[in-house]
């Protein structure tokens, strides 16, 4: 028996930023408005050139540098 994505959609949320179809297309609005949050509150440079892929893995090592993870 196959399982139907649609029973489980927490398992696509979890699929690794270098697969995704669309990772290579600019970092959503949503995406720079938590990671320019984050970049403050780190004290770290904010890039608004990174596309979405990047910007994913980029706010969970800020995440998880700030306890927010």
């Amino acid at each position: 028996m196959t399982d139907d994505p649609k029973s489980h959609p927490q398992g696509n949320a979890e699929k690794d930023p270098e697969n995704w179809v669309t990772g290579d297309e600019p970092m959503t609005g949503a995406q720079a408005s938590y990671l320019k949050t984050l970049c403050e509150e780190a004290g770290e440079e904010f890039d608004d050139g990174l596309t979405k892929a990047e910007a994913s893995e980029r706010i969970d090592a800020l995440q998880e540098k700030s306890g927010r993870g």
